[in-house]
């Protein structure tokens, strides 16, 4: 769906504000991991977290919360940091911590960069066994051309050409088992995050970020557990319309 230029610069706008509040809640926030491990009610499938660069795991938080309370043990990876580091090293985190945990089951909910570690994990057999989907928000599986203009490798790794790009890009076997949701309007991704293979859903929300915290971002998340408990994950594409 074709956006006015003004909606596009006011939805960017308020992506930042949305960033800037999270980070600083974030950075504040003394919140232990250990609280969303075990819900009041019986256990729900468990759920590991994956952020983006520069975002630490509370980041994540507005889905943690929700899931919670929904019953969803919710895992995530102090280890990673503010995760600035290359994907491959990323993704071993992410399958020691499985392996550690002893986590069978589990559904990967990961955001932009996260994304790719997540695929990149899967390729990891033993991590495949464990995870039963990665959701993936705002993700550049096709990398973004705006990368080509940094000089940081943490940002650098997400060129179209990049190495790890190119790599994920040629693993078609896993899509299927990726659900990608993402804005209509994404300023940060103009190559979109739509995935051959996978289910792609494309959101009504405007930005990279706020879509993390949007209330109809988790009520498709709510959608694709469901169906998920219900049975293996299907192949589709679908649209959320602009309300």
């Amino acid at each position: 769906m074709k956006l006015s230029v003004p909606r596009r610069l006011w939805g960017w706008l308020l992506d930042y504000c949305y960033l800037l509040y999270w980070m600083v809640r974030g950075f504040f926030s003394r919140s232990s991991p250990a609280d969303l491990l075990r819900p009041d009610q019986d256990p729900r499938t468990p759920i590991l977290l994956i952020p983006g660069v520069y975002e630490h795991w509370r980041f994540m938080q507005p889905i943690a919360a929700h899931l919670y309370r929904a019953g969803h043990p919710v895992h995530v990876l102090e280890k990673l940091g503010y995760n600035t580091g290359a994907i491959p090293a990323m993704a071993v985190i992410l399958s020691d911590y499985l392996r550690t945990a002893a986590a069978t089951d589990v559904v990967l909910i990961a955001h932009s960069k996260g994304g790719l570690i997540g695929k990149q994990a899967l390729g990891d057999p033993d991590t495949a066994a464990r995870v039963k989907h990665l959701i993936a928000i705002n993700t550049p599986f096709a990398g973004s051309r705006y990368a080509n203009l940094f000089l940081l490798p943490s940002v650098r790794m997400f060129m179209p050409k990049g190495a790890v790009i190119q790599q994920l890009a040629l693993n078609l076997a896993i899509n299927q088992h990726i659900s990608s949701l993402y804005s209509v309007f994404d300023p940060h991704i103009p190559e979109t995050s739509h995935l051959e293979g996978a289910e792609n859903i494309v959101l009504p929300s405007i930005g990279h970020f706020r879509p993390v915290g949007d209330s109809r971002t988790l009520e498709t998340i709510d959608r694709i557990l469901a169906r998920l408990a219900d049975g293996p994950a299907r192949d589709a594409s679908e649209s959320i319309g602009l309300r």
